[in-house]
């Protein structure tokens, strides 16, 4: 079995919390199943979930390069450098990351639904929209390269893994699919 959930902002990629916060319980009625890689608790967007451990283990493992496509949103302007650099690869503490496929946006996608709670507003700061595509799965890593080429991120929305897209999935909702 193979489900794709729309986490969404605030949610733990774990089903239990001690502290009583949102997990995927909350939003998968699926017994058995857990999550085939993560999303942080500030990110939202397409997070696989099975009860196939080898599905699992392809879609998380960093030797099978799965493919992950996010929007982006980040602080500042996004200009021909960063973005140059981002596509070279940038240098991290855990080492060089592959290059990113990015290009700017010209704005926020028409499609994508509010954060709640909105992302802070202001003023004499202006944002940027990205969309980029990388093959490996560092922790936190989108969020950390942008901030290496001085654009911290924003909102971070995932909307594909490999083959999968989230599509127009709604927040908090899921989809069972065929595994690849």
């Amino acid at each position: 079995m193979l489900i794709l959930l729309n986490k969404p902002y605030g949610v733990l990629c774990q089903f239990t919390d001690r502290e009583g916060r949102p997990t995927l319980a909350d939003f998968v009625s699926q017994k058995g199943v857990y999550a085939g890689g993560r999303l942080d608790q500030d990110s939202e967007g397409l997070l696989l979930l099975t009860d196939d451990g080898a599905l699992a283990h392809r879609i998380t493992d960093p030797r099978h390069r799965q493919a992950k496509a996010y929007l982006v949103q980040v602080e500042g302007e996004a200009d021909a450098r960063a973005l140059d650099a981002l596509r070279s690869g940038v240098t991290l503490k855990d080492g060089p990351t592959l290059p990113a496929q990015v290009r700017a946006l010209e704005g926020e996608p028409e499609w994508l639904w509010p954060r709640d709670p909105p992302v802070r507003f202001r003023k004499t700061v202006p944002t940027s929209w990205l969309e980029m595509r990388i093959r490996e799965g560092r922790n936190r890593q989108v969020r950390r390269m942008t901030a290496a080429v001085g654009l911290p991120t924003l909102r971070l929305v995932r909307t594909r893994v490999g083959d999968h897209e989230l599509g127009d999935l709604p927040p908090g909702h899921t989809r069972v699919v065929a595994p690849d």
